[in-house]
């Protein structure tokens, strides 16, 4: 059923480590071409090129600064004209630039996440729109979070506030370009151990949180990819948009 992903143009940013990394890695492995988003990480990122190429897919690795106008309108720019259009894009990068409760937040770490966690998504949304046109369709998937329905854990509330953004976008845009063949949704991830955890989070916060899920463990971001692929394919989610699938292992049950 996911061969009709097999020769699609996918652009993921974030894709060098983490779910961002084990998506893309997926999308390869059936014949997607893949745009492999970083920053950061250029030699995370060449290897997870490689993978894809190993695996049958293509892939074409895009720096960019997500918290930077330009540098996204770049993005989308070059992979654009790399591949010939672009199929779906998945808004994935972000992050939570340490935890600091709401009282202590300064203007410039505000400033920061929201354009990170937010502003990111919005222009980079906004940027594929007219290739989108262009094409006659076209796929968005934001990557949001259990804080944006939860206000996260100590420390989280800018994060999930952002995210909690993320998802009203989703089902704005999703409204807005649903008879211009555009679906729009978005993936929820709960706890998932990738670098993410290993940056904010210590042993005693994660035990605490696995504690609340009823699998009785923490997630993979393997175990996340395959939400990104069910919403890419339109064989298998052709009417389905606007909506947030929830990957928590039980953790929250809206």
């Amino acid at each position: 059923m996911l061969d009709d992903l097999r020769g699609k143009s996918v652009l993921i940013t974030g894709a060098s480590t983490g779910i961002g990394a084990a998506t893309a890695l997926r999308f390869g492995a059936l014949g997607a071409r893949v745009g492999v988003h970083y920053n950061s990480s250029p030699d995370a990122a060449e290897a997870i090129g490689e993978d894809i190429r190993k695996s049958g897919g293509e892939a074409f690795l895009v720096k960019g600064d997500m918290m930077d106008g330009a540098a996204i309108a770049d993005v989308i720019q070059k992979t654009d004209k790399a591949f010939g259009g672009i199929d779906i894009l998945i808004n994935n990068a972000g992050g939570m630039l340490g935890r600091i409760g709401i009282a202590d937040v300064s203007d410039d770490h505000y400033e920061k996440v929201m354009d990170l966690n937010g502003r990111s998504v919005l222009q980079a949304s906004r940027g594929v729109v007219p290739i989108f046109r262009r094409q006659g369709h076209g796929n968005i998937i934001n990557t949001t979070s259990i804080a944006a329905r939860t206000g996260g854990g100590g420390g989280a509330g800018l994060y999930g506030a952002t995210k909690a953004f993320v998802s009203t976008l989703t089902r704005v845009m999703a409204k807005e370009h649903a008879l211009e063949n555009i679906r729009i949704n978005a993936v929820a991830p709960g706890v998932i151990m990738t670098p993410f955890h290993e940056v904010n989070s210590n042993e005693q916060q994660l035990e605490l949180a696995r504690q609340t899920i009823p699998m009785g463990r923490l997630g993979t971001a393997d175990e996340c990819a395959g939400a990104y692929l069910f919403l890419a394919s339109d064989a298998l989610s052709g009417y389905i948009t606007g909506q947030v699938i929830e990957v928590n292992g039980g953790q929250l049950m809206p």
